[in-house]
């Protein structure tokens, strides 16, 4: 029965990085989804409280995004300097 277990739980931790969506992915997705609140934006139509949502949204999306290239520019960095050793 533990064979099981740790057979499953190694299954899943050799499947789950590959499921993990890459930062490049990430972003691309965040980019389209400001993409669609910008024309949202232009066209007028909705609530101020819709409008408001979706700008904290944006904000986060941003925020989330300027943190994935911040932590690849310090993991780039940290391989260059151990790299030059």
């Amino acid at each position: 029965m533990m064979i099981k277990g740790i057979v499953a739980a190694l299954i899943l931790g050799l499947a789950l990085p590959a499921l993990a969506e890459s930062d490049t992915v990430k972003n691309v997705k965040d980019t389209a989804a400001n993409v669609q609140d910008s024309a949202k934006d232009k066209l007028g139509t909705d609530s101020g409280a819709a409008k408001a949502k979706r700008h904290v949204k944006r904000s986060a999306r941003n925020a989330k995004k300027d943190a994935r290239q911040k932590k690849n520019e310090v993991k780039k960095d940290v391989k260059d300097a151990t790299d030059k050793k």
